[in-house]
This record gives structure tokens, C-alpha cells and sequence, in this order.
């Protein structure tokens, strides 16, 4: 169990807790205030600016009815262009949740800060180039200083990387291959995301190239492929599964999954699982609408001019998916999200290198809003199990995806109980 002292008084400390999510995440910190280490979570916001923090601590008192979050919750300047700051905010928490993107701009001195002043890292990064390249270059720092990095821990990837991981403990054999669909439901009026989510899509897609030569120097030899082959699906296909067309998911999730499978391999000398994430997108007119746009996005990242058009009107040029102003309450309460997964692989006894897979099994996680509330739910409660069970994350720090890390703790426990649900379902 993670104790506070003198020197070092909150457990966790909520970094850019005024920006769009992390006024969520203090909402939510504040609701899970009684899961800390001893029945008590000892935590403090941080951010730029104590006027706007105090805005947040104010806001978060109405909404919870929890007036004494005007006066009790500290408040701790810090900037990311500044290191001393961040180096003051650090050596004051046990874990810093880093919620200031998009984090290829704003990430790396929020980590390298975490390690020098030995206070534990999470975020709620979606951008793989950030991911890997943190793990190339601060794995064997944060090792060295005991120190727990740990990316992705929002819907961008826990539920995929976990449900990897869920799946594989409910199959009765070797499970061999994954492919998961993610459909999201919106009420009336419709979903939409924050203009920091879509920045980071916009520069990360614009710096694609950059991701194959990172990969080039970690040195990796491909993980092996046990049992049958899995054919990719095209670029835009009919999916029987969830009835409607889907797409492949362009996001972190198949990295971070990758990720943890050779973590396991490597390490637990786990059967690493091949896994294949889609999206799905409706009927055939969003079709029609999603390749157009999707081909104008694609010609417009490649230049700077593009990009700054991009950024500038993100409402016009994403048909309205992603704003500055991010969702209203309305639509975040009538969002939800379902992720299956259909899994194939061998029943016990079955020799993988003999045969084509003999057994299925399908799962499913499903939760609500994923930008601001599933992803917030999932942030504080990966937080939440570091501060209870460090025994049980791997060596003694290093920088890992979430299914690494918490691969031995209650975590899925945790989040089901805290709706972010994972079940078995019957295969189709």
C-alpha cells in the first residue's frame, strides 16, 4: 500500500485539472475519495492557472454537492513550459494524473518530471507515436527510479487491452486471435468530442511515418503467430457481427495491445493473441460521407496550411464530430459505448500447430460516454489499483501499457464495478 507522508502529502494530484477532461477527472477523484489507501484518498489539483482551478474545485462542489471541496482540495501552480514547477508539483504526489494534451507537445516533461522527483505517471494519451516512443526512451530511467509510467489508461485503450486480457482468462484453452468492433450510441442530439481529441488526430496522422521508423529501433523480433493466420478485413466492409459497415479503428488500441501481448510473451512466457480492431460506422450513406471526408483529411495533414485549417475550425471540417466548445452534458448523458470482442483459438488438449481453430468465444465490454466519463472512470481507477496493489504490477517501475501493468491486480474488478461492465456473451 502507497502512504503519504510529510514530505510527500497526496496521494494523487490531478495535473491540468482545468482544461475539458480534467474537470471530470477531479469530479471523479472526488467521488472515489473513500477507495483510497485506508479508506482516504489525499489528492490536490495543479494547472496554470489558481483562478481557473478554483473555478473547477467550485463547480465540482455544486455538482456533487460536496461544498467542502472549496476549502479542503489544494490547489498547486504548475506549467509545463516551466520544469521547476512541475518538479515542486511532483515531489508532492505519489501519482501525478496527466491530463494536459495533446501529449506529443505537452507529455514528455510531465514524464521525465514524474521520474527525476519519483512520483508515478498516468495519462490518457491516445497517440502511439507519444506511447512508444516514452517506452523507448524512459523505460530503463523510470526502472532505474522505481517509478510506474503507465499511457493509455482512459477509453483510449483499457477497455480494448484489458478485454484482450478478460477474454483470454474466460477462454478454455489457447486463444489465438481477436478481432474486436466498437460501435458508439448517441441520443438525439448526437456525439461529439473535444478539440484537443481532435488535434492530436490531426498531427498524429500527419506524422505517420515518423511511427514505422521509432518501431525500427526498439529492434523487436515479430511475435510469433500461434495456430491459424488471421486475414485483415478491407478498408471499408459489411460486418455481420454488428450488422452495419465498419472500418478499421484508427486508433491506439492496436498498438497497446500489441504492447502488452509481447510484454506477456516476453515476460510471462504467455501465448501472445494476433488482434485486429474495427469501428463500426453505419449504413451506406455514412459510408459515402466518411470516405470523402476521409480522403479530404487525409490531403489536408500532409501540409502545414492544411493542418492549421484543420485545428482552426475542427467543428466544420470533422461535420461537426469535434468542437471547441467539446460536448454538451445532454449529449455526454445519452452517449454510451459497446466494444465486442470475437475470439478464436484451441479447446484444452488441442496442439495449435495441428489444426484450425476449434473453439470461439465472444465478449463485451460496454460503459458510458467514453471521452469524459468512461475515460475519466477508467483513469482514477487504474490510479486507485497502483496506490492499493503495487505489489502487484510488474518489476519494481518501468514504462508499460495498461493490460502490462495491471494484469495482476483487481483492476476490471474495479471498473465493472464503477460501470465499465465485461462480460461473456453468447458467439453469433
Amino acid at each position: 500500500m502507497a502512504a503519504v507522508t510529510s514530505s510527500r502529502p497526496y496521494h494523487i494530484i490531478v495535473f491540468g485539472a482545468s482544461g475539458f477532461t480534467g474537470q471530470f477527472v477531479v469530479e471523479e477523484v472526488a467521488r472515489c475519495a473513500a477507495e483510497g489507501p485506508g479508506g482516504s484518498l489525499k489528492w490536490a489539483v495543479a494547472g496554470r492557472s489558481r483562478q481557473r482551478l478554483e473555478g473547477v474545485l467550485n463547480q465540482a462542489a455544486r455538482r456533487l454537492s460536496m461544498p467542502e471541496l472549496q476549502t479542503d482540495i489544494e490547489i498547486i501552480v504548475a506549467d509545463v513550459s516551466i520544469e521547476e514547477s512541475l518538479a515542486v508539483m511532483c515531489q508532492q504526489g505519489l501519482v501525478i494524473l496527466n491530463c494536459v494534451g495533446p501529449y506529443r507537445f505537452y507529455g514528455e516533461p510531465v514524464v521525465k518530471a514524474c521520474i527525476e522527483n519519483g512520483a508515478h505517471c498516468i495519462d490518457i494519451c491516445g497517440e502511439p507515436q507519444f506511447l512508444e516512443r516514452v517506452q523507448l526512451e524512459y523505460h530503463s530511467k523510470a526502472l532505474d527510479r522505481g517509478v510506474y509510467v503507465i499511457g493509455s489508461c482512459g477509453f483510449d485503450s483499457i477497455p480494448a487491452d484489458l478485454g484482450i486480457l478478460y477474454t483470454k482468462q474466460h477462454f478454455k484453452g489457447t486463444l489465438t486471435a481477436v478481432e474486436s468492433f466498437l460501435t458508439i450510441t448517441s441520443g438525439p442530439e448526437g456525439g461529439s468530442g473535444h478539440d484537443a481529441t481532435w488535434q492530436s488526430a490531426v498531427y498524429g496522422f500527419a506524422d505517420s511515418g515518423s511511427l514505422r521508423q521509432l518501431r525500427k529501433r526498439f529492434g523487436h523480433k515479430p511475435l510469433p503467430v500461434v495456430g491459424a493466420r488471421v486475414k485483415k478485413r478491407g478498408s471499408v466492409f459489411f460486418s455481420k457481427e454488428i450488422e452495419q459497415y465498419a472500418i478499421p479503428f484508427m486508433g491506439s488500441d492496436p498498438s497497446v495491445v500489441k504492447r502488452t501481448q509481447r510484454f506477456l510473451y516476453e515476460e510471462e512466457q504467455q501465448s501472445p493473441v494476433q488482434y485486429s480492431a474495427y469501428v463500426g460506422v453505419g449504413g451506406l450513406f455514412s459510408v459515402v460521407k466518411l470516405c470523402c471526408g476521409g480522403l479530404f483529411f487525409w490531403l489536408m495533414v500532409k501540409f502545414s496550411l492544411g493542418r492549421k485549417l484543420l485545428t482552426t475550425f475542427p467543428s466544420f471540417f470533422s461535420f461537426g464530430l469535434f468542437s471547441k466548445a467539446g460536448p454538451t452534458m445532454k449529449q455526454i448523458e445519452d452517449t454510451c459505448f459497446s466494444l465486442t470482442f470475437f475470439g478464436e483459438g484451441y479447446s484444452e488438449g488441442k496442439d495449435p500447430s495441428q489444426s484450425r481453430p476449434n473453439d470461439k468465444i465472444c465478449t463485451q465490454v460496454i460503459g458510458a460516454e467514453p471521452g469524459y466519463v468512461a475515460t475519466v472512470s477508467a483513469m482514477v481507477q487504474a490510479a486507485i489499483t497502483l496506490l492499493n496493489e503495487l505489489h502487484s504490477l510488474p518489476r519494481r517501475g518501468g514504462v508499460y501499457s495498461p493490460g502490462a501493468a495491471f494484469s495482476k491486480t483487481t483492476l476490471i474488478d474495479r471498473l465493472h464495478n464503477h460501470g465499465i461492465k465485461f462480460s461473456v456473451r453468447s458467439y453469433p
